[in-house]
């Protein structure tokens, strides 16, 4: 990317700001840095100017007297929502445009909105089931994600389609470039869905968030986990079959694991290839290969399972981060479609028109 498209060319101070910046982020913050993937230069040009006393007196965000949103103008436009839209409404209002092309090709796209009703509603509906975007990938770069904020994110993803399906009929300049930036995520979303279990815990410790079917070999460690008791039944019946010794059983203590105890008055019958493994007063307790094999399988389930989840959830986690510009650029243009979509909405409660 030029200076010229970062808006940088000839502006050797912020340049310098910039690179100190970016500096300062690559060491302090270390894997957050790829996050930035553009940059806007504020300049007096572009926006109104307004100092603290002229933002009071106008009540553009809260009252003077109670200091509350209610009353205020951001209380009277703002419908959206998302979390997103919200952030940027309230960045509309303190940043008032003063560049007239673009004064009006917002209008133009409020505009259309406010003509069309149903259109309007099946947007606002749509955008009512979005999470926020622009947080959860910051911690999905940052690698601070919880299994739910995942799910969170096929959720709103889940609601693109309907979204797109609506700005694709849209005409004025402004919506048709929020079209062309909204990415519907399926790929994403099928990811995640396919992946993570609808009722994960929050977090990474209680296991249970991979969704069964994702990892076979994470399903046969479950399953062994789970259905222990019954492997050792097995194990116990085919035993006393195999022996004809009818009172054997499988048992378990921490200090020698698992064993198959007889007692003292079937010893004879017990085979060659079974190992001794202790001797009480009535009875002695061997080992056998199947057997040791099946307790290093079951003790070791348990951690393998929490490992082989936290593996599978960080390759689910930097594929999704993999997809941060195309997940930013629909989140921007959510916050915006949200943000028109409010302002139509306003101006159609309130039958307001449209200064020229």
């Amino acid at each position: 990317v030029s200076l010229e498209n970062l808006e940088l060319g000839g502006r050797k101070l912020a340049l310098r700001a910039v690179g100190s910046l970016l500096s300062y982020l690559a060491q302090t913050q270390k894997n957050g840095i790829q996050r930035l993937t553009g940059l806007t230069c504020y300049t007096e040009e572009k926006y109104l100017a307004l100092d603290l006393t002229a933002r009071r007196n106008l009540e553009l965000t809260e009252t003077m007297r109670s200091r509350e949103k209610r009353g205020s103008l951001l209380w009277v436009l703002d419908h959206t929502k998302t979390a997103m839209g919200k952030r940027l409404m309230r960045k509309f209002l303190e940043q008032p445009l003063l560049n007239v092309a673009h004064i009006t090709r917002r209008q133009a796209a409020v505009a259309e909105l406010f003509d069309r009703t149903m259109e309007r509603g099946e947007l606002i509906d749509g955008l009512s089931g979005v999470y926020d975007l622009q947080r959860l990938m910051t911690k999905v770069v940052y690698g601070t994600v919880g299994p739910r904020d995942l799910l969170a994110l096929a959720t709103a993803a889940s609601h693109l389609p309907q979204i797109k399906a609506v700005t694709q009929t849209l005409n004025a300049a402004k919506l048709r470039e929020l079209d062309t930036n909204l990415d519907v995520l399926a790929d994403v979303r099928e990811l995640i869905e396919a992946a993570i279990n609808p009722d994960c815990p929050p977090t990474m410790k209680d296991g249970g968030v991979i969704r069964k079917g994702y990892s076979s070999e994470l399903d046969e460690l479950t399953d062994l986990q789970v259905n222990a008791r019954d492997y050792l039944l097995e194990l116990e019946e085919r035993e006393k079959e195999a022996t004809g010794i009818k009172t054997l059983k499988v048992g378990y203590n921490r200090v020698f694991g698992y064993y198959i105890e007889v007692s003292k008055s079937f010893i004879n019958q017990v085979p060659t290839d079974w190992v001794r493994k202790q001797t009480l007063v009535n009875c002695e307790r061997f080992i056998t290969p199947e057997l040791k094999e099946l307790e290093g399988k079951v003790l070791g389930a348990q951690e393998r399972v929490c490992t082989l989840e936290y593996e599978l959830f960080n390759q689910i986690r930097e594929k999704t981060a993999l997809e941060l510009d195309r997940i930013q650029k629909t989140a921007k243009a959510l916050a915006n479609l949200d943000v028109l979509c409010s302002l139509a909405q306003s101006a159609a409660d309130n039958h307001y028109c449209m200064p020229q």
